[in-house]
């Protein structure tokens, strides 16, 4: 603590509003940009034609998945430095959840690879008609979409204990701390109605996990407006 003592908390602050608003932007691009042009909901050969036609897209996608990856590590880093004089133990658990959420979300971003496998020109392809091709593509999306629904779950443990530690922070507004619980609590309900009632889920995935994203964006952009309350936050770090 000595080392970052030496530092301002604000630079903290500033690093961790620009990544949470990088990645903001970034996951509504794929969203809107390169799932919603590419992924036809229920039509296995359209999406593969669409992905085929737009592949440069989809490796687009893939590549700024990988970005916000390393993004949310940096992100992860700054939080915990931000809340650790709150409560260390506390911090270092929210950190724990955040990394596992994070490595989940990676590893099942390689299903966005194998998606392109089955429209490649390979020769072992011919074994397989076109119609299983389209369905294998289709299932690599949907896993990947099932993965970053585990991810969520792992994410939904992090944000009520971050807001909590935000809320007594003393330093950071109480309301921040509140809005901040916000994700935590759509991204648990939206993971578990993944698994126990999917088609739920799929039709109200929106709805549940919108919200989300008032208390990551009221965080983001307190961050860099106003970052920490620094002598507070000194305060409570020297008694670490």
């Amino acid at each position: 603590m000595d080392r970052i003592n030496k530092a301002s908390a604000q630079i903290y602050a500033r690093i961790a509003g620009a990544l949470y608003l990088i990645i903001i932007v970034l996951g509504a691009a794929q969203e809107l940009l390169v799932r919603g042009k590419i992924i036809a909901p229920g039509d296995a050969a359209s999406t593969a034609a669409n992905l085929r036609s737009m592949e440069s897209l989809w490796r687009f996608g893939i590549a700024s998945e990988l970005i916000l990856g390393i993004c949310t590590i940096i992100l992860a880093l700054a939080i915990y430095v931000l809340l650790r004089p709150v409560n260390r133990d506390l911090a270092l658990l929210a950190t724990f959840f955040n990394l596992i959420a994070i490595a989940v979300e990676i590893s099942y971003s390689l299903k966005l690879v194998e998606a392109l496998y089955p429209l490649g020109s390979a020769e072992y392809l011919k074994a397989f008609t076109p119609e299983q091709l389209y369905a294998l593509t289709n299932l690599a999306i949907r896993a990947q979409g099932n993965g970053f629904g585990i991810a969520l779950l792992f994410f939904g443990c992090f944000f009520p204990i971050a807001g909590y530690l935000i809320f007594r922070s003393g330093y950071f507004p109480k309301a921040i701390g509140i809005l901040y619980t916000i994700p935590g609590l759509s991204y648990l309900i939206s993971s578990f109605a993944l698994i126990l009632a999917p088609s739920f889920a799929d039709q109200y995935y929106f709805v549940i996990a919108g919200p989300a994203l008032i208390g990551e964006a009221a965080l983001s952009f307190w961050l860099l407006v106003k970052g920490v309350n620094e002598e507070q936050w000194k305060k409570q770090a020297r008694s670490i």
